[in-house]
């Protein structure tokens, strides 16, 4: 009895231990700051998505083609300029580029107040802002995601990435609430404003870091250019075949930016309020999922990529067949939690697999396949959900994300078990 009790206190210290290991990346102080700064900014983010599309819906009768095409032009930027900015990335200091970017996002989300509260606001103020907001997206996201590396180094990089994945959810669960309640309580217009606010909190955290803490390294990227890193991922089957994997999720799969709003207003016919919950739902999961990649260490293996888009295929299209709102919310739940999962291992993959002159070059291709197809997948989503409704969109995004899933599977994760099988059999038999 007595050596029982005495054996008691060490799984807490070690699950302590775990705990604190989720955040050990925080203890950077630039970081820390990037950290709440990024919080911040993403929550008036997704409070503007929320009222940006529910502006359209509004704006045009509940037109998904509408609303499809304001997605595909907020994303359309990636398609052209993503490359150029991880290439900017690699060349140029990249805390000036996030401040400048940051800058400019605020001034295009002050233009859109005076014209909600006037009235004056049309569809086409809304698509050019949502498109200059896309280059501005583009140019921000390959500087942001290298500079992570730059604030924690090499040893903290998967942990600060699930940092800022977690971050991103975090916000993703309580802006779209936020934005819903926000939307019935003070309307469109203060949200707006409240988004300006949002960026200015990310400038201000970036001014206050210091730079002499952090980690910067001479780029032979000066004088590369963006074709060397098609060039070098297309040598590389390790980067190529997860990259495939993500572009063709992302292209069919990862539309909830459309599919939410749709479901939500047109199969339960809810309101914003509802429409923000299940957008939470979608963050929460993802936030959960966040957190259990944190503690991995390492480079995701090929098998684990490929079942993290079969998992997520799986949980999308069971929630395209949900038969009410509770049981909705709950698979939108479990679809967040395996659609991050799958994009922070396609990520870690990527990233750790990559020599470091290239990094900027090569987040920015990931990116360009990870967002740059939204343009065509919110397209074809609209016209799918247009002509056979929201729940075949989230269905047929499913299943093409789960055969995509077996395909990887098949392609690179089999052939190599069935090579260290024959490895281990010539080893026993010395043949």
């Amino acid at each position: 009895m007595n050596q029982e009790v005495s054996r008691r206190p060490a799984p807490v210290a070690g699950s302590f231990t775990r705990v604190r290991s989720i955040g050990r990346s925080l203890s950077v102080r630039n970081f820390r700051l990037f950290f709440i700064g990024q919080l911040v900014s993403v929550i008036g983010t997704w409070m503007m998505v929320v009222t940006q599309d529910w502006l359209v819906l509004s704006l045009t009768d509940d037109s998904a083609t509408v609303l499809g095409v304001v997605t595909a032009l907020q994303f359309a930027p990636m398609l052209f300029l993503s490359l150029y900015g991880g290439r900017l990335a690699d060349r140029r200091d990249k805390r000036v580029i996030l401040v400048a970017a940051n800058l400019v996002s605020a001034a295009l989300s002050l233009v859109l107040a005076p014209l909600v509260f006037t009235g004056a606001v049309r569809v086409w103020h809304v698509c050019a802002l949502a498109f200059c907001l896309g280059v501005v997206n583009a140019i921000e996201t390959p500087a942001r995601m290298s500079f992570v590396h730059e604030m924690v180094g090499g040893d903290l990089l998967p942990n600060a990435s699930a940092m800022s994945a977690a971050y991103f959810n975090l916000a993703r669960i309580f802006g779209p609430a936020l934005g819903g309640l926000a939307i019935t309580w003070l309307g469109i217009g203060p949200v707006s404003l409240l988004n300006v606010a949002s960026y200015l909190a990310t400038v201000a955290a970036l001014l206050m870091m210091r730079p002499k803490e952090l980690l910067r390294s001479r780029s032979t990227a000066r004088d590369g250019r963006s074709v060397d890193a098609l060039r070098y991922v297309a040598s590389r089957p390790d980067l190529l075949l997860p990259l495939l994997t993500v572009a063709v999720v992302a292209l069919f799969g990862l539309n909830f930016q459309l599919t939410l709003p749709l479901l939500a207003k047109t199969v339960f016919h809810a309101d914003a309020g509802t429409f923000g919950l299940f957008t939470s739902a979608v963050a929460a999961g993802s936030l959960l999922g966040a957190l259990i990649g944190s503690g991995r260490e390492g480079r995701p293996s090929a098998t684990l990529v490929a079942a993290a888009a079969i998992a997520f295929g799986t949980a999308e299209a069971l929630t395209g067949l949900a038969p009410g709102q509770g049981t909705a919310l709950v698979l939108l739940a479990v679809t967040g939690l395996t659609a991050i999962f799958f994009t922070q291992a396609v990520n870690h993959r990527v990233q750790l697999g990559s020599a470091p002159g290239y990094r900027g070059r090569i987040l920015a291709l990931y990116t360009l396949l990870l967002q740059g197809s939204t343009p065509f997948g919110a397209l074809l989503t609209g016209w799918l959900a247009a002509h056979h409704g929201a729940r075949a969109a989230l269905l047929v995004g499913g299943l093409v994300s789960l055969a995509t899933g077996l395909a990887a599977l098949v392609k690179y994760a089999l052939p190599q078990s069935s090579s260290k099988r024959r490895s281990l059999s010539v080893r026993k038999t010395g043949r």
